[in-house]
């Protein structure tokens, strides 16, 4: 696995976990790589501290950090696509009507249940503004993940 220090286009760094360099140039400018914070996916690599190169000098390089005992695994690719299609398939889908029929849950003016569907960037920064919760995130493959 390699981990890559990230940022979109709206300056949210952020990291991402890949199988290799050709897993992040394939998945680079497609649905599937996207800022975890406005959804942009105009995402590029961004210099990692550790991996600087130390040209010309005869110092040694840095240490790696000790990694603590208490760092979770990642599970496999294929099974963090499985969990997420099982959380959009409990939510109903309100399509284009999703900042409508948020606010309206919002306010109390619909029964409180889980929704998905879409917004645009400005849609849901006005949703964030108003105090509605909205969250992001990729569509995982709809046919099955094995």
């Amino acid at each position: 696995m390699i981990v890559y220090d990230l940022i979109c286009d709206g300056d949210h760094r952020f990291e991402a976990w890949f199988g290799s360099a050709e897993d992040f140039e394939s998945q680079k400018g497609t649905p599937l790589l996207t800022c975890p914070v406005c959804g942009s996916g105009a995402v590029s690599r961004v210099p990692s501290g550790i991996n600087v190169a130390r040209h010309g000098r005869n110092e040694p390089a840095l240490p790696a950090p000790e990694q603590p005992e208490h760092v979770a695994a990642f599970p496999p690719p294929k099974a963090v696509w499985r969990a997420l299609r099982q959380l959009i398939d409990k939510t109903e889908n309100v399509g284009r009507e999703f900042p409508e029929q948020a606010r309206r849950i919002h306010y109390g003016e619909s029964p409180r249940r889980s929704i998905r569907g879409q917004a645009s960037r400005e849609e849901a920064e006005a949703l964030r503004e108003e105090g509605i919760e909205v969250l992001s995130l990729p569509m995982p493959p709809s046919e099955e993940v094995n």
